[in-house]
């Protein structure tokens, strides 16, 4: 199984390095490759937030047009499918902010002067205190678009902050305060998510197109052993934060 297909592959992680639970920040952008990136990468941590007031937007890069396995899909319906999906996900998660498709076709995302620009727009509109998104720096990622888009998220904020980039957006400059990085190699930062596990579980459910594929389950009619996977995955990164279930990030705080 390739990791495009394994979202939910082992964490390894060091106590003696974290800092757990940022503030609750009033705004959060999460920015996704494809339909259900987020909701695997940071779903129980939105969630969470979402429940303390946050306003959580979310912006996914890809049409998501090649997420199946059947060759003879009608790539019209299957970008229209992924984008409802993802609209129930963000429901599912209590977000309350706005749910936004770039657009561009799903494995041949670039992290190009033009993705940039749209990427840094959206951060200038939304105002996020917290922005979150793919690791760039992560070994031997094999997915194009993951690690596009993470330096799709990296770049714009820097884009987004200083005033001399894309001046002639609409919408003033803006700085976020924290980046959150998830699927990093080495985290450094865990959120606290602790009843929130099936509000994550509940959002990846609704990418029901995703069931044979990315998550396993098409011979898994009651999606048993992908509860047990998430589930399972949290709990891990609770035991090395010392909480009963966590999502993990490489935080950078100095933007």
């Amino acid at each position: 199984m390739t990791e495009a297909q394994n979202p939910l592959t082992p964490i390894t992680v060091r106590l003696d390095r974290f800092t757990i639970d940022l503030p609750t920040p009033a705004r959060a952008l999460a920015i996704g490759a494809h339909p259900d990136d987020i909701d695997f990468g940071c779903g129980a941590t939105l969630a969470k937030w979402a429940a303390e007031g946050c306003e959580v937007s979310l912006l996914v890069c890809t049409d998501g047009s090649k997420g199946t396995w059947d060759p003879g899909a009608d790539d019209t319906d299957l970008i229209a499918a992924r984008q409802d999906e993802q609209r129930a996900a963000a429901a599912a998660l209590g977000a309350s902010g706005e749910v936004g498709f770039l657009g561009w076709t799903d494995g041949e995302l670039q992290s190009g002067l033009e993705q940039r620009a749209q990427v840094a727009l959206w951060i200038r509109r939304t105002r996020p205190v917290v922005v979150l998104g793919h690791d760039p720096w992560k070994r031997h990622r094999l997915h194009p678009d993951h690690r596009h888009a993470g330096w799709l998220t990296t770049d714009g904020v820097v884009a987004a902050r200083d005033p001399k980039f894309f001046a002639d957006q609409p919408v003033p400059h803006h700085r976020p305060d924290r980046l959150l990085l998830f699927e990093a190699d080495e985290p450094d930062h865990a959120e606290n998510v602790t009843g929130f596990g099936e509000s994550k579980y509940r959002a990846l459910l609704a990418h029901r197109s995703q069931f044979e594929s990315t998550m396993d389950a098409g011979n898994d009619p009651t999606l048993t052993r992908f509860r047990e996977r998430v589930e399972g995955r949290l709990a891990a990164a609770g035991r090395a934060a010392g909480v009963d279930h966590a999502e993990v990030f490489k935080l950078i705080d100095d933007l």
